[in-house]
Order: structure tokens, then C-alpha cells, then sequence
């Protein structure tokens, strides 16, 4: 099983990199190799790779820079996995992609399903529902995998933001009524190859699944679980989204519902408290060393 995965440099794509793959290989690619900026870049990578399976990890992630370079998020989030997916189907390869909670507008309390009407807020969620819809046109038998709220020791994200101000700060106000579900990209990885392996055994498996952390958790006690898990005297105040304004509207409800991706991969909903635990001994054991 040969394994191609865009986004070389993502959180996601660098813990799919530290994986062990037993059933093949696995070759990333990032900017470098291929620009997906630029249209028919992907469609040469997968040509000359000739991967079993292509896995796009890559995205338009900056959800308040989406509103004004729209041109960049529509390339990396739309037309980029189109691109992937048409090209996968040509050759005959398995399509993985990953989209967001962010699709939806977080108006319903319930638990979020994969059939649950989409309705995105901000520009980020309007680029990804649009490559989600492009992906399965081109390539029926693709995979997407919403995820929501990826952290990890490695690039940017909500830990290591929080960490570094805690050196800086001893109180923070946080979003309190975004409620959601943080998830290790670690977790992803090993969901994510443990769907390809299926899926390259021919899993009949399809379509659109949800895959986040549990317990779902708000914006503020996750800061406060992080700085306790940390050791680090901050404390948390909690503030509405109405008190933090940003460039793009966020959903207040994202909770996903994942029975589906466990009921057809076998794939359980991981416990992020426990990923969080690796993390933050990975962050320290980082800064010891450096």
C-alpha cells in the first residue's frame, strides 16, 4: 500500500509521518513539492507518485485571514482537493480528506451529525463545505473526516498558544460558549490510517464522518484543563464570543457526533484529556532539551 499525503508540514500530515506504517509506505509532501497553490501541481504529484492511497491534510487553516484572501482559501480548501480527488479516481486510488467542524453554524444544541444541515459562518467553513461537495462529485468513493479543534506538540495551535502565555500572563479571558471537541492530531493520524488500511482491503465504507475529541469541552475550560495539566498558575475567566470579536464568525455549538466513523472503521471517539497529558510531556521535555 503506497501512501501519499499533501500538507507535508500540517499537524495532522507530521504526526501521520511519526506513525509506524505496517502495511506499505508513506511519502508527504509539502510546498516545496507541490505547490498547491498552484492548479495542476496535485494532479503531477499524484501521477508521479502512483499512491494506493492519497490523503490531503492540507488546508487554508488562517479562519480570520479566509475572510479577506479568499482567492488563497478557495485554491488550498476547494479546488486543490478537487483537483486530488478527480485525479485519485482516474488512477483507480483511494481519496482521504479532511474538512472541519466549522461547516457548520453551531445554532443547534444537539449533537452534530454527518447529515446534519451545513450552514458555515465565516469564509474557512464556506471553502471547506465547498471542497467536501467537490470531493465526493469527483470521487464517489472518497472518505471526508470532519475534525474540530486539532492540537498537537508540533506547529500552531490553541496548547501552545496557551502555554506560551502563561509565561507571560496570570489571568486570561476566554471564549466560554463555543463548545466543541479538541482533538490530538496524533488520534487523527492513527484513525486516518486505520481507515486507509481498511479501505485498501476494500472497505465499502463512504462518504462523509465526524471524528473529535470527547468530553466536549468550551474554549475556557480547556485553557483551564491545560493549565492545570501544565502545572501553571493562571487563572481563567470566562467571557461570551460577544465580548471577542474576530474578523470571522465562529459557531458556537460543534459538537459532532461519531458513532458513524466507529460503527463502519472501528475507528472509537478518543478521550482528549488523555492526549493532552502527551502533549504537554512532549512540549516539556522539547523545552528541556533545547
Amino acid at each position: 500500500m503506497r501512501i501519499l499525503v499533501f500538507g507535508k508540514n500540517g499537524q495532522v500530515a507530521q504526526a501521520l509521518q511519526l506513525e509506524s506504517i505496517t502495511e506499505g509506505t508513506l511519502t508527504a509532501l509539502g510546498r516545496l513539492e507541490a505547490d498547491l497553490l498552484t492548479p495542476g501541481n496535485a494532479e503531477a504529484a499524484i501521477h508521479d507518485h502512483k499512491p494506493d492511497i492519497v490523503i490531503n491534510a492540507s488546508a487554508y487553516t488562517a479562519v480570520d485571514k479566509a475572510e479577506e484572501e479568499t482567492s488563497a482559501a478557495q485554491q488550498l480548501n476547494t479546488y486543490a482537493p478537487t483537483e486530488m480527488a478527480k485525479t485519485a479516481q482516474k488512477i483507480g486510488a483511494q481519496f482521504i480528506h479532511l474538512s472541519t467542524d466549522y461547516v457548520f453554524d453551531g445554532v443547534s444544541k444537539d449533537r452534530l451529525a454527518e447529515d446534519t444541515p451545513a450552514n458555515p459562518l465565516n469564509q474557512y467553513g464556506a471553502t471547506k463545505l465547498a471542497g467536501e461537495k467537490a470531493v465526493m462529485s469527483a470521487h464517489p468513493g472518497a472518505v471526508i473526516i470532519r475534525t474540530s479543534w486539532v492540537f498537537s506538540s508540533f506547529g500552531n495551535n490553541f496548547v501552545k498558544t496557551m502555554l506560551r502565555l502563561a509565561e507571560q500572563r496570570d489571568s486570561l479571558s476566554i471564549v466560554a460558549d463555543q463548545i466543541g471537541g479538541p482533538t490530538e492530531a496524533g488520534d487523527i493520524a492513527r484513525g486516518i490510517l486505520a481507515i486507509a488500511a481498511k479501505k485498501n482491503r476494500g472497505a465499502p465504507g463512504v462518504g462523509i464522518y465526524h471524528f473529535q475529541g470527547n468530553p466536549p469541552v468550551s474554549w475556557a475550560e480547556f485553557a483551564a484543563t491545560i493549565f492545570e495539566m501544565a502545572d501553571k498558575n493562571v487563572s481563567v475567566t470566562s467571557i461570551p464570543t460577544a465580548e471577542y470579536k474576530t474578523p470571522a464568525v465562529r459557531p458556537l455549538n460543534t459538537i459532532l457526533d461519531c458513532a458513524k466513523i466507529e460503527r463502519d472503521f472501528g475507528v472509537a471517539q478518543p478521550d482528549w484529556r488523555s492526549a493532552l497529558v502527551r502533549v504537554i510531556k512532549e512540549l516539556q521535555s522539547k523545552e528541556a532539551n533545547s
